[in-house]
């Protein structure tokens, strides 16, 4: 078949086909997809926004007052730390006038001189506490120390076992003293912190009370005869408010005198009677000390060696080498108990 035959035999398919404007179904590169619709189903309308033009307008408005109630709050913060600012120079400089409650403010100078003065004991017995426990811990080191050689040297036994229930007497006694030094601290503590800082947060809030109403009075004098009725409210507000303040600080300090003289009384008996008992030697009264404040010293630590058996066996037969420790007797001596405590198990 030659090339022109070719040729128009496509030519001739091509005019056999429909055209493309009777296919309604067929889609061309380049041209858009036309899909079958049905008359049940039309396509969807436009999207169009909701309507808000009456919610839209509330919405704007709380905005609008929620941001103007920010800003109110903002710039009467700032007006009230400025006048406050101001009252404070001019009393430190002596150009203004201060309210002054003389004998509540001694009393308040007072208080603070007194927590001043606990936090400087509580720091001491603090320091006292960690130097005690440290000795504790050394003379059971030590104790410890004692009782190995104990094992290891026959010729001082006795004299090593000796010390070493010394040091574990001392130990023991050091652990009480210990837990009543703490709960002395403690309480302290409390009292110093917590009990006395609460009573000076509510006369800090009563110092700022008394300079907002100062700054508001001396606003009040400066404006001359005609004060306006914004200012009168104000200062009518802040005397109220500082005088409820001024009561509170006064019955908080008359139940933090009654509150800390009945604990210190308590605390100072117990850190006497413990600290005079142990430096005495006395563990009888240093126990009933810690008992009759309800203090639980810690259980004190089983000692590792020697055994209870082997100490009262080395115990009892301590008087017999008394004479010469270093004859022959002494030394034919030792093995006793061992020979004894065999015969049993051969038995």
């Amino acid at each position: 078949m030659s090339k022109w035959q070719s040729e128009r035999s496509i030519h001739e398919m091509l005019k056999d086909t429909p055209p493309i404007r009777e296919s309604s179904d067929s889609i061309t590169s380049g041209t858009e997809a036309k899909f079958p619709t049905s008359r049940s189903m039309p396509f969807p309308p436009a999207y169009a926004p909701p309507d808000v033009s009456q919610n839209g307008g509330a919405g704007t408005s709380t905005l609008l007052r929620a941001g103007s109630t920010k800003l109110d709050a903002i710039r009467n913060w700032g007006v009230s730390t400025y006048k406050c600012t101001k009252q404070i120079l001019y009393e430190k400089l002596g150009k203004s006038s201060r309210t002054v409650d003389t004998e509540l403010e001694a009393q308040i100078e007072m208080l603070r001189e007194t927590q001043r003065k606990y936090n400087g004991v509580l720091r001491l017995a603090a320091a006292l506490t960690a130097q005690l426990g440290a000795a504790a811990h050394t003379q059971r080191a030590l104790g410890e120390a004692f009782a190995e050689l104990a094992q290891k040297s026959p010729e001082l036994q006795n004299q090593f076992l000796y010390n070493a229930d010394t040091q574990r007497t001392l130990t023991r006694n050091g652990e009480t003293l210990l837990a009543a030094l703490h709960f002395f601290n403690n309480s302290l503590n409390t009292l110093t912190n917590k009990t006395i800082e609460d009573t000076l947060l509510t006369i800090r809030q009563y110092e700022a009370a008394r300079v907002e109403y100062d700054a508001y009075r001396s606003e009040l004098e400066g404006s001359g005869g005609n004060p306006p009725e914004l200012l009168l409210a104000n200062i009518e507000r802040h005397r109220r408010h500082y005088e409820r303040l001024r009561d509170d600080s006064a019955v908080k300090l008359k139940l933090l005198h009654e509150n800390r003289v009945k604990v210190m009384n308590k605390q100072l008996l117990l850190f006497h009677n413990a600290v005079s008992a142990y430096f005495s030697g006395n563990n009888v009264a240093l126990e009933a000390a810690v008992r009759h404040f309800n203090i639980h010293p810690p259980p004190p630590a089983p000692a590792p060696c020697p055994p209870a058996p082997a100490l009262s066996a080395a115990l009892a037969s301590a008087p017999a080498p008394a004479p010469s420790p270093a004859t022959a007797p002494a030394s034919a001596s030792a093995p006793a108990p061992a020979a004894s405590l065999d015969a049993p198990r051969t038995a």
